[in-house]
């Protein structure tokens, strides 16, 4: 997934480091806020700069690091200015010790005295030894932050510095840096509905070995299924292909044809439309009603037209087949046109190669397929598959509006802020 280098333009990051082995990370995770936009600064514990020296955090902040010896009142240089200026703050790694101090509202350092005076959501990265963050305080601990306003970001099993392997490793930074764009960039039209993703191209099976698909990469739909995330929205990504390094607690669904394509489709609809319900007051006699956002479905697969009429099992030998072979196939099921559309807003997408005819096309579909908007995309050839870039025309059935090329994230973004006016 290439992020764009404007993802997290003008947001302010506040990253707070302790001392533990995994704080090398921290050191991509800042490039990482700082390749896609945003300012940062770094407050170091003085247990942290055991492991490593501020100027590396400077060097790639181009910001001085705030810690126990250098505060100062004479400018912005403290823990109320800095948290003032932040945007979000993000403890990475935080120790097991930070994390107690951190639930009990001890501020004996600079770190804490900061954490304390941050009024807003604060995300935390533990990182500890197995028995550390399995211990029932540790646990009790974290339970308690989760409710104060913070957002943990789960520890991985893996070998830890102490050469054992089990649980408490710092998640990785893009992992973390996932996490923080969707605190970031939140939208409370997006947030907790339910929203399915479809894509990448469906294999149709001839026999065990071969089958019948397209050139479609699946990073359109990644791309799609990023953004809502980032916003916030509740996502079931279903695909033949993904991106690599997608969110980790992005809820996708791997599948092959397009029979099981429908499958888990129309499974999902239906799990979609139950919705997630939050409570809304009615000033009217004072009722309590429970309001379900409408969810919505973006199709970007590419469905196979036609499938294989009679796949066999096994591997078809080439001796039995002669030297023509005449593969008959038959029409495939349209997905999109069979699909239960009512409660949900339905979102096509559809590539062209006629570029003539392709605006007329796409009108075509709208209608026939009683779409609510479909995003069209005309391609020159079979090379401008798997690309990172991408331009949309976006057309609803009141609106035409062209997405100029650009990194597919972003064409994403703007195809979701379309949607919401539909």
């Amino acid at each position: 997934m290439v992020i764009p280098a404007d993802l997290l333009k003008g947001k302010k990051i506040l990253l707070g480091v302790t001392g533990s082995i995994a704080i090398y990370k921290s050191l991509e995770l800042v490039r990482l806020f700082s390749k896609a936009g945003a300012e940062v600064k770094v407050v170091m514990s003085e247990a942290s700069k055991k492991f490593i020296a501020p100027l590396s955090f400077e060097a790639l902040s181009s910001n001085m690091v705030l810690d126990d010896t250098n505060e100062s009142w004479a400018n912005e240089h403290n823990h109320i200015k800095t948290t003032q200026w932040a945007d979000l703050f993000v403890i990475a790694p935080a120790t097991a010790n930070t994390i107690a101090k951190l639930a009990n509202a001890i501020a004996d350092n600079i770190l804490l005295e900061s954490a304390l005076a941050y009024p807003d959501l604060k995300i935390i990265a533990p990182s500890a030894n197995t028995n550390m963050i399995n211990n029932p305080i540790t646990k009790a601990n974290l339970k308690m932050l989760a409710i104060a306003n913070y957002e943990i970001v789960e520890t991985q099993t893996k070998e830890l510095a102490c050469k054992s392997v089990g649980n408490g490793a710092m998640a990785e930074p893009l992992e973390i840096f996932w996490h923080c764009a969707k605190a970031l960039l939140r939208d409370t039209f997006w947030m907790d509905r339910r929203v399915i993703v479809t894509g990448g191209g469906t294999i149709e099976k001839i026999d065990d070995v071969r089958f019948l698909s397209n050139f479609s990469s699946g990073k359109m739909a990644s791309a799609m299924a990023t953004a809502l995330y980032c916003r916030g929205a509740d996502v079931n990504l279903i695909s033949t292909k993904f991106e690599p390094e997608l969110p980790l607690d992005l809820y996708t669904i791997k599948v092959e044809s397009s029979a099981e394509m429908a499958e888990y489709l129309n499974d999902s609809i239906r799990i979609a439309k139950k919705g997630k319900l939050s409570k809304a007051t009615l000033m009217r006699d004072e009722q309590i009603h429970l309001i379900q956002k409408k969810p919505y479905l973006f199709m970007v697969a590419a469905i196979s037209d036609y499938v294989v009429s009679y796949a066999q099992s096994g591997k078809l030998k080439k001796e039995s087949l002669g030297s023509e072979w005449n593969l008959q196939l038959k029409e495939n099921l349209d997905i999109l046109s069979s699909i239960d559309k009512k409660g949900i807003t339905t979102i096509g997408f559809k590539a062209e190669m006629d570029e003539q005819n392709a605006l007329q096309n796409a009108q075509k579909m709208l209608e026939k397929k009683s779409l609510d908007a479909v995003c069209l995309n005309i391609l020159k050839d079979s090379s401008s598959f798997a690309t990172d870039t991408n331009s949309v025309d976006f057309l609803s059935k009141n609106k035409h509006q062209k997405i100029a090329l650009c990194d597919k994230l972003n064409i994403a973004f703007e195809i979701l802020e379309h949607a919401k006016n539909i």
